[in-house]
């Protein structure tokens, strides 16, 4: 029997998370620790689980992940994007449940750059009149 691996990519803000699934017992590592351990508000890691309740895979997946760039909860929606994009590839079927809840869609918004001459992108100096 081949050695099945789902391998996708999520991401959100400037995070990058590679997410491989491998069929097995349900643990998940996240840069090599345990997600728990990696993420230390309980919320965003329930919040990482959410494709998996959706589609009833729970348990059914190790998940190994690389995640890079931005703040932990960018991560974590990187994260959460990633898995259902490999759930995808396990099972197309899956494809409406996952669009219903929003998962599929990359959300675009990014923080916009910094410009010459104003303190941030659009904050321009205080006006003084004396």
């Amino acid at each position: 029997m081949a050695n099945l691996m789902y391998a996708a990519t999520g991401r959100r803000k400037r995070s990058v998370a590679r997410v491989r699934l491998i069929p097995g017992t349900g643990k998940v590592k996240v840069n090599g620790k345990p997600a728990e351990e990696y993420f230390t508000v309980k919320t965003v890691v329930k919040e990482i689980f959410d494709p998996l309740k959706v589609t009833e895979t729970e348990g059914k997946f190790d998940i190994f992940v690389n995640v890079n760039g931005g703040g932990f909860r960018g991560q974590a929606e990187a994260i959460r994007h990633g898995i259902a994009r490999a759930l995808l590839q396990y099972e197309e079927s899956l494809r409406p449940l996952l669009k219903k809840e929003g998962f599929l869609t990359r959300d675009p918004r990014e923080k916009e750059r910094k410009k010459y001459g104003l303190h941030r992108a659009r904050k321009a100096r205080q006006y003084r009149k004396r």
